[in-house]
């Protein structure tokens, strides 16, 4: 079983790409109501963002609750750029047999950052996609990996800078909303942290935010900012990327009963040729990009799956 917390989607994009070709199933762990049944499970994964550093307050104490029953255990971070010593305090509370960092598109736009552009977007889903490909064959092997991108002064950022981002960066007095709201409620109804309530037609936020941004970054009127530092920059979710994504390069046709659809190369899997009326079977070529109709012979013997959507 496979584990996620999300912000923007990022992580539970990678979670469920994971699952599909692990066999597997991705649970969002703000979903859960009680501590889950592990008995019998084979594996058991973690997939979430990094936070300055350090993983997300929920999911260490999720973590800390769970008894895998000797399980292969793996955890997957999906970051910018780098994750410090993010999965070595992980795993002080759950021990891992394998660790993997992961570059997904940006979505934090405190400070001087911002999100990534359309095009550098994609070419790190891209870049993400074989990643995850060769990380879920080398758990469906249960093989120890240790492929993290800690970056320089891993300990100090994952020390004091991520000690202080719990203590004092995750304040929620900055939040406002611009005349621009439209009273939808959508940050309170999905709110992770659950502080985010309505009054009067507009969002007022309580302690204990996880600082994930879901809330400026899904906005549909742009209208939740942060102090001055959200003010004209993009937003960012990975549904939104995707929806833009299908528009410019749409399937072809729809697949048929018993196939998925893919999204990129299926290195490993069988595909109807229907140029020729599906009476012929062919090889897809591992250098093959835009879509193609497969039938997967087994979890681990086809290609990423396209998964979106909350």
């Amino acid at each position: 079983m496979i584990f996620y917390f999300s912000g923007t989607g990022n992580s539970r994009w990678a979670a469920r790409q994971i699952a599909a070709l692990t066999g597997d199933e991705a649970v969002d762990i703000v979903e859960m109501n009680q501590a889950p049944d592990l008995a019998g499970q084979g594996q058991v994964g973690l997939v979430f963002p990094v936070y300055a550093w350090g993983a997300p307050e929920p999911v260490l104490a999720f973590a800390k609750g769970l008894r895998t029953g000797g399980a292969f255990t793996f955890a997957v971070c999906t970051c910018g750029e780098e994750a410090g010593n993010a999965m070595k305090k992980l795993a002080k509370v759950f021990p891992l047999d394998s660790s993997y960092s992961l570059v997904m598109p940006n979505n934090y736009l405190l400070g001087k950052a911002d999100v990534d552009g359309e095009a550098a977007a994609l070419a790190r889903l891209e870049a993400a996609r074989a990643a995850i490909e060769r990380l879920a064959r080398e758990v469906a092997r249960r093989e120890r990996v240790y492929r993290v991108e800690e970056g320089s002064m891993a300990a100090l950022k994952s020390g004091v800078v991520n000690w202080g981002f719990n203590r004092f960066a995750r304040t929620v007095k900055p939040f406002h909303t611009t005349e621009a709201c439209i009273g939808c409620g959508l940050c309170a109804r999905d709110c992770p942290a659950k502080v985010i309530a309505m009054q009067d037609g507009r969002p007022v936020w309580s302690d204990g935010c996880f600082q994930c941004l879901r809330c400026i970054n899904a906005c549909p009127a742009a209208a939740i900012q942060y102090g001055g530092d959200t003010a004209g920059k993009g937003r960012y979710t990975l549904e939104g990327l995707l929806k833009k994504q299908k528009q410019k390069n749409p399937p072809a046709e729809k697949p048929g009963a018993g196939e998925m659809l893919y999204s990129r190369s299926c290195r490993g899997s069988w595909a109807k040729n229907r140029s020729r009326k599906g009476t012929l079977v062919t090889k897809v070529s591992a250098s093959a990009r835009g879509w193609a109709i497969c039938t997967p012979r087994s979890p681990m013997t086809s290609g990423s799956t396209s998964i979106s959507g909350r």
